[in-house]
């Protein structure tokens, strides 16, 4: 039962404590939920919105002067997503103020319905299938879309000049099992109401799902990065074999170290380029992103991580060449744990898409100890939505500025170039570390494979141009229908001078 909520609760407060909604009052309904049988909602939509197409759904659009608080003196406010499509079952959105808790009603008015036809009387009880966080972040007289919760436990952030990128989850069950990922849903929030001059706003969610409950409290911070800090309480109903924390999902079609298998003038196409880690020993790993031929699963064996996150790597538009999608203002997304997250593995799942219309890519922590059916597991995180990537490595150590991918080939006597039968990655390294040694300096590379792999080349040279190093590996694969993994890093005097290159050869490719 909600604190304050109950009369003999309100009594038993003194005068002097004002009444508050906090996380504990919504971990305790998800204890309580996950003491229950799990019952699945059910859709209240028409056919009309639940079989609608995608053309259709776009004409629902949100009259921005009908927002939440829109007459009010408060920083942000709030719009609504309709339900349509998939988004068939709705969820309960609150506000909470500094006396009470009250939902906020469907209204059929705030919206614009475009041509679409359909009985109003039906429609008349619905709910909101989500909702979108407005805020002033790029100029003081417009208010911005900066947050959106939206189907399952999806949430997307961005930050000042940034555009929709990755999105993140509350939490991820089994994913790329077998057996079946489980999508658990947030299917109730409390919104506090912001202060004239506040520059955060706090949101509360439950979740439920048929092997998990969960407690959110989500505190939203507007800027050139946008910061959230999440604090949550998870309880199992069940066993689960991949329990996902601070889970991740982008998208990657192509890019340079995997380019189009045909021609495209765009030369590379993805919402991130790859999984940085920040291990619990102090070692940056960098991991490029594919789309393969076959589900690929990798895993990173961590003890106390202190960041993970996918990265939009290269904000040059050259990279791009895209005028409509802008993939060189989307944002990377950057997990810092609060406290020690003992051990576990960060996860990373590349799914096979044929498009940019699919997200394809998942990252996750999965922790070693789970709770037991019940028993609350307590974490919390600060999440970075950012174009900084500078930020998010080694600034004493050099790190990959790309990674290239062609044909293995041997130059012959006549100096034409033979392809022999190999696979080619070429690795530049850069950073204020290689800048500041001579073209000369004794750097050497320090390189492992797996066993599928044979190293054909493995070459150091200067380069000039970005005042860093180049390494060059030629790598002979044995058993095509196996990926290969291998790593690089860059060693000076007998000690590491840059992040660690981790690399899998999808299988087939």
């Amino acid at each position: 039962m909600l604190r304050g909520l109950v009369g003999s609760a309100l009594l038993a407060l003194s005068a002097t404590h004002a009444w508050a909604f906090n996380l504990d009052d919504v971990g305790e309904k998800a204890k309580a939920l996950a003491a229950e049988k799990y019952s699945a909602p059910t859709s209240n939509l028409p056919s009309e919105f639940s079989e609608m197409k995608f053309a259709d759904y776009q004409q629902i659009r949100f009259r921005n002067e009908k927002a939440y608080w829109a007459d009010e003196k408060t920083p942000f406010k709030l719009s609504f997503y309709h339900q349509g499509m998939h988004f068939d079952t709705p969820v309960k959105i609150n506000e909470v103020t500094a006396t009470d808790v009250k939902e906020i009603k469907y209204d059929p008015s705030r919206f614009d319905f475009g041509s679409l036809k359909f009985d109003a009387n039906a429609t008349k009880d619905l709910g909101y299938a989500g909702f979108r966080l407005l805020y002033p972040i790029n100029s003081p007289d417009k208010q911005d879309e900066i947050a959106t919760f939206l189907g399952a436990s999806y949430f997307r952030i961005i930050g000042k000049d940034q555009w929709w990128g990755l999105s993140a989850r509350g939490l991820a069950l089994d994913t790329a099992l077998p057996s079946g990922e489980e999508f658990p849903r947030f299917r109730e929030f409390w919104i506090e109401k912001p202060k004239p001059k506040d520059k955060h706003l706090v949101i509360f969610a439950l979740l439920d799902s048929p092997r998990a409950t969960g407690a959110y409290r989500f505190t939203i911070r507007p800027g050139n990065d946008t910061v959230v800090d999440v604090k949550a309480r998870v309880f199992l109903r069940d066993k689960v074999t991949k329990l996902g924390l601070a889970p991740l999902t982008s998208m990657f079609l192509f890019g340079s170290n995997q380019p189009s298998p045909e021609h495209n003038f765009r030369p590379e196409l993805h919402d991130s380029t790859g999984l940085q880690i920040h291990a619990g020993n102090d070692e940056w790993i960098w991991r490029p992103l594919n789309n393969p031929k076959h589900l690929s699963v990798s895993a990173y064996s961590v003890e106390n991580p202190k960041g993970f996150g996918l990265l939009q790597r290269g904000r040059e538009f050259s990279r791009y060449e895209d005028l409509d999608d802008r993939y060189d203002l989307r944002p990377s997304a950057w997990v810092e744990p609060q406290g020690d997250w003992g051990k576990g593995t960060i996860e990373l799942v590349e799914i096979p898409t044929p498009d940019e219309t699919n997200d394809n890519i998942v990252a996750f922590w999965n922790p070693e100890k789970r709770p037991e059916a019940g028993e609350p597991l307590d974490f919390a995180y600060r999440m970075r939505w950012t174009k900084d990537e500078q930020a998010l490595h080694d600034p004493k150590n050099a790190w990959v500025m790309q990674t290239l991918r062609s044909v293995g080939d041997v130059k012959q006597k006549n100096l034409i170039r033979q392809p022999d039968g190999s696979v080619a990655l070429v690795v530049d390294f850069v950073g204020p570390t290689l800048k500041a040694l001579a073209g000369d300096a004794p750097v050497s590379t320090q390189v492992s494979t797996d066993d599928n792999a044979e190293v054909k080349e493995n070459s150091l040279r200067y380069n000039a141009v970005t005042q860093g190093w180049r390494l060059t590996l030629r790598i002979k694969v044995k058993d095509p229908k196996k990926p290969t993994e291998m790593r690089a890093a860059l060693v000076n005097g007998g000690q590491t001078i840059s992040e660690t290159w981790s690399y899998q050869l999808p299988a087939d490719e």
